[in-house]
């Protein structure tokens, strides 16, 4: 993994923009903060003033709630309460169409150049889409190199030396109508259980063939045939041939490979002259989704069909 991955950040210009916030106090100076972590702070310990164990380093959203509350206490215990949630650790403080305003908070945030925003929307929506903007903006992540391809509407990343035929398969099977979201380096990230994939800003919807050059696909497919991004499901490593190696006729997909913690399954296909490679890999997928989702084996059904021929016979023999 990058190192950089281990210093992500987000700045408070960036959630301003992301979430189509009205600033309310602070300079551009005050949105270079740092937002480190992927998720909000509802302040009700601190704001009754407890601080055992409070979280400043988050974003904190104010409601409803949060003002009917501090509107019951002094002045004076309103400015040491706001105090706690203004410091210099706070990345910034959201206002949710509830909080129609407090004097004593506005104030102390223009004395300390501290931003402060409101959002047009509910509390709920505000956290839903605070948490969904940082989880995805600071979400571990790493490359790989290869073809990311939706089909079937499944995530299915083609994995295999350079010169075995990805990026002209990855035509292929977009001439059959599956959608192509990167070629050649995959971007990925790891958004709580899911692992999202998407191309380099400067390599989307283009696709490298060799003895061609480099094409955009939507230029001679139409949009249809790009997806900007999605999950990734399933994972296809096509090798060469060869005589000398023992290939698993049965249950291939039991492997898996680990990204950023998390396992995804993964087949080996060996590639030989004629081979209907896109039909394969299609069909790989439709097994993958019976086997996945309809809990439909087809290796453990032959087998099932073999140990009863066994059974058959040994009962004909007595």
């Amino acid at each position: 993994m990058a190192n950089e991955e281990l210093n992500k950040r987000v700045y408070v210009h960036e959630l301003k923009k992301g979430l189509n916030l009205e600033q309310v106090t602070g300079n551009e100076e005050s949105l270079n903060r740092w937002i480190i972590a992927p998720d909000i702070n509802r302040p009700g310990l601190e704001l009754s003033g407890y601080l055992e164990s409070n979280d400043l380093k988050r974003v904190v959203v104010l409601g409803k709630k949060e003002q009917e509350y501090m509107a019951k206490l002094d002045p004076v215990i309103q400015k040491q309460r706001f105090e706690i949630i203004t410091d210099s650790y706070t990345p910034c403080i959201i206002l949710s169409r509830g909080f129609t305003g407090n004097d004593v908070l506005y104030s102390l945030a223009r004395d300390r150049n501290f931003p402060i925003f409101k959002y047009t929307g509910e509390t709920y929506q505000l956290i839903v889409d605070a948490v969904a903007f940082l989880s995805e903006r600071l979400a571990l992540g790493d490359i790989m190199h290869g073809v990311m391809m939706n089909i079937y509407g499944k995530g299915v990343m083609l994995l295999g030396k350079s010169g075995i035929g990805k990026s002209e398969l990855a035509l292929d099977l977009i001439q059959r109508g599956h959608m192509l979201v990167a070629d050649d380096r995959i971007d990925y990230k790891r958004i709580n259980e899911r692992i999202v994939c998407e191309a380099p800003a400067s390599l989307k919807m283009m696709l490298e063939i060799r003895g061609l050059g480099v094409v955009n696909i939507t230029r001679l497919y139409g949009a249809k045939a790009f997806l900007n991004k999605c999950d990734l499901d399933f994972v296809i490593r096509l090798v060469k041939y060869d005589e000398k190696e023992e290939y698993n006729r049965i249950n291939q997909a039991n492997d898996n490979i680990d990204f950023l913690g998390l396992h995804i399954p993964v087949l080996t296909i060996p590639i030989t002259e004629g081979k209907a490679l896109s039909v394969i890999i299609e069909t790989a997928v439709t097994e993958y989704i019976l086997m996945r989702q309809q809990g439909i084996d087809p290796n453990e059904e032959f087998r099932e069909r073999i140990m009863q021929e066994i059974k058959k016979n040994g009962a004909d023999n007595d």
